[in-house]
């Protein structure tokens, strides 16, 4: 998936216009890396196209994820993003439905591996029946 139709995706899924749902996507994809370990942010990022994975900050040396829940990671992306909590979690849902469906399977089901129960409602509809589901 390229960059356009990454951001497409969560601009339509959020209602957002398209510099909104980058500022969204940069918002969760900077959460992410800080709660994925140095390796899996690694693996996710040479997936994504070349302007998203600026904000991911890939650096082998940086190995220890941080712990924290849905909560936490929403507030994050609250702040970042400039929005209040309701609207960040369906961002958060947004681009981790988008992000379901431009990279392989095996590299989403490694990420949602590394995220506790708590993140299931926001990662649960990118694994729906309705999502779509790209395997390689």
């Amino acid at each position: 998936m390229n960059y356009d139709t990454f951001v497409d995706q969560v601009a339509q899924r959020t209602a957002a216009s398209s510099s909104r749902a980058a500022e969204l996507i940069r918002a969760t994809l900077e959460t992410l890396a800080e709660r994925l370990t140095g390796g899996e942010v690694l693996d996710l990022a040479v997936q994504l196209p070349a302007p998203l994975r600026l904000p991911m900050r890939p650096t082998p040396d940086i190995e220890a994820a941080e712990r924290f829940g849905a909560a936490e990671f929403v507030a994050r992306v609250a702040v970042r993003a400039g929005v209040a909590e309701p609207a960040a979690r369906d961002a958060v849902r947004a681009v981790f439905t988008t992000l379901r469906e431009a990279v392989t399977g095996g590299e989403f089901d490694e990420l949602v591996v590394q995220l506790p129960r708590d993140y299931r409602d926001m990662v649960e509809p990118a694994l729906a029946p309705g999502a779509t589901l790209r395997r390689r």
